[in-house]
């Protein structure tokens, strides 16, 4: 599901969150098809870990007790975004899994990255 920003900002948020929670269970998902050997758990460990922190801080981020705190938990979830990015590229290089399978999911979080850096970008710009 793609977030359509000509939406409210409400709904624009509710379709975010839900596309960070679906995204969270397919890195899960991926992970758990990593080899079974101390390369794979250790990748696996760190991708579920940052993978799932996104959706989680953007969640935490939704009852923020100010802008700048909002500001801070919304920059949380775009390094753990980051993160993601670097082990979905680790595994992919490593070939540690189905090249095409990592594709996608990189592709989605290359989009994450983005949407949340914009969301970060514009919230600072208010402080």
């Amino acid at each position: 599901m793609r977030v359509n920003k000509k939406l409210s900002n409400k709904e624009w948020k509710k379709q975010l969150l839900k596309r960070l929670l679906e995204f969270s269970v397919r890195i899960i998902k991926l992970a758990e098809k990593l080899p079974k050997t101390p390369a794979g758990f250790a990748v696996a460990s760190q991708l579920i870990k940052a993978g799932t922190s996104i959706g989680a801080n953007a969640e935490e981020a939704q009852d923020a007790n100010s802008l700048k705190d909002f500001v801070h938990k919304m920059g949380i979830s775009l390094r753990e975004s980051k993160e993601t990015r670097y082990w979905l590229k680790v595994i992919k290089l490593a070939n540690l899994i189905e090249p095409n399978y990592v594709s996608l999911e990189l592709a989605e979080c290359e989009e994450i990255v983005a949407i949340l850096t914009s969301s970060v970008k514009s919230s600072r710009e208010k402080l």
